[in-house]
C-alpha cells in the first residue's frame, strides 16, 4: 500500500468521552474518524486487524494514580493490538509484517519514531501461533500468567494452585503452566460449560463452578467455599486471584503455610461506584506466615521474549491449549463487547477482530 493510498483512507476511531461510574455506558465514548495520513519519518503505518479486550481496560479509564497513567479524556481509548504494516520509514520494519503493541481501539496506527520505541511494538511471528494467539497466550495474558506464576508464586512440584477466572485469558494458561511444572491446579469459573472445559480439555484437575446453585434443602450454600472443601481439603498453595472480592476472602481462609497469594486483577470490584473493600481474612496471611503480592505485567517486559519461547514450545508440543472469543466486528462494536466481560459472557481470552489482511 503506498502513501497516496493511505493519504485517502478514514481512519475510524473510539475516544474515552467521560470517566465511567460503573459500568460503561454509552455516553461515555465518542466516535470519530479522520484521514489515515502517511507514515510519518522514522516511524510507520499499521492497519489494525484485532484489539485485546481486557479486564485492565476498566482501571485505565479511572482518574487517579496506578500503575499507569489513567486514559486521557478525548483519547483513543487505549487497546493492546495486532496488525500489519502497510507503510514504514523504519529499516527495522518492512511492508507485511506482522506486529503488536498498543494501537488503541482505531482502524490505523500512526507509530512515529519515538513511540516505537516506547510503545511496546514488535514483529510477530505467526509460526509460534495465529494473531488471536498472539493476543492470548503469547500476548499480554499470557505474560502476565507466566511471570505471576513463575516469579511471583514460585510454584513447586507438588503443591497445590487455585486460581479464579481460570477459563479467561490469564487463568486458562496459569493453571495449564501449574500442570506442567508438576502441581495439582484447581479452577474457579462461572457455569458447568467453562468449568467442564477447565477440567476435559485444560487438564485441571477440578474446577469450582461459582455460579451453582444451592442443593434441594439446602438453605445457606456458598459454592465457592464447599468447592473449596472438597478441591483444597489439604489446602492452598499458591493463589492467582483475578476476581477480588468474596472469592479473594474464601481463599485466604484455606492457605497452607508459606502459601503465596497472587494478585493480578479484581475484575469483581472494577465497577464498584465505592471505594474497594478489603479483605477480612487477610490475618490468615499472619497466622499461616503467608505473603500476599501484587504484579504488573509490564515489570518483565524485557524478558518476554523468554516467555514467549517457552510457551510456544508448549502450544507446538500440545501441552498448552489457547481459546479465544472472537468477535467479529468494526471498532464500533468495542463498547458492547467490553461489557462481556463483566457479564461473564466471554469463554476464553476476547479479542475484537475489526478487518481482515
Amino acid at each position: 500500500m503506498n502513501t497516496a493510498t493511505t493519504a485517502t483512507l478514514v481512519n475510524h476511531q473510539v475516544r474515552l468521552a467521560a470517566r465511567p461510574r460503573g459500568l460503561p455506558a454509552a455516553g461515555d465514548w465518542q466516535f470519530t474518524e479522520e484521514p489515515v495520513g502517511e507514515a510519518p519519518e522514522g516511524g510507520l503505518l499499521v492497519k489494525v486487524l484485532a484489539l485485546s479486550l481486557d479486564p485492565a481496560m476498566r482501571g485505565w479509564m479511572n482518574e487517579g494514580r496506578s500503575y499507569i497513567a489513567p486514559v486521557g479524556i478525548g483519547e483513543v481509548m487505549r487497546a493492546g493490538g495486532v496488525g500489519v504494516v502497510v507503510a514504514s520509514n523504519d529499516a527495522a520494519f518492512a511492508v507485511g509484517d506482522k506486529v503488536s503493541g498498543t494501537p488503541g481501539v482505531q482502524e490505523y496506527w500512526r507509530v512515529d519514531a519515538a513511540q516505537v520505541k516506547r510503545s511496546g511494538l514488535a514483529r510477530i511471528d505467526t509460526r509460534l501461533g495465529s494473531l488471536t494467539q498472539w493476543l492470548n497466550v503469547l500476548g499480554m495474558p499470557g505474560m502476565t500468567a507466566y511471570f505471576g506464576l513463575m516469579e511471583v508464586g514460585q510454584p513447586k512440584p507438588g503443591e497445590t494452585l487455585l486460581v479464579s477466572g481460570a477459563a479467561g485469558a490469564v487463568g486458562q494458561t496459569v493453571g495449564q503452566l501449574a500442570r506442567i511444572k508438576g502441581l495439582r491446579a484447581v479452577g474457579i469459573a462461572g457455569g458447568p460449560a467453562k468449568c467442564e472445559w477447565v477440567v476435559n480439555e485444560l487438564g485441571f484437575d477440578a474446577c469450582i463452578d461459582y455460579k451453582q446453585p444451592a442443593p434441594a434443602g439446602v438453605e445457606r450454600w456458598d459454592a465457592v467455599r464447599e468447592g473449596l472443601k472438597k478441591h483444597c481439603g489439604n489446602g492452598v498453595d499458591i493463589y492467582f486471584d483475578n476476581v477480588g472480592g468474596d472469592i479473594l476472602d474464601a481463599a485466604l481462609a484455606r492457605l497452607n503455610r508459606k502459601a503465596r497469594v497472587v494478585i493480578c486483577g479484581a475484575i469483581s470490584q472494577y465497577n464498584a461506584t465505592g471505594a474497594t473493600p478489603g479483605p477480612k481474612n487477610y490475618l490468615s496471611l499472619l497466622v499461616n506466615r503467608a505473603r500476599m503480592e501484587g504484579m504488573v505485567v509490564f515489570d518483565y517486559a524485557d524478558r518476554y521474549p523468554q516467555a514467549v519461547a517457552e510457551l510456544a514450545g508448549y502450544l507446538k508440543d500440545g501441552r498448552l491449549k489457547s481459546r479465544e472469543d472472537v468477535v467479529q466486528g468494526t471498532v464500533r462494536d468495542f463498547p458492547a463487547t467490553l461489557l462481556k466481560l463483566f457479564s461473564g459472557g466471554n469463554f476464553g481470552k476476547l479479542v475484537l477482530e475489526i478487518a481482515r489482511e
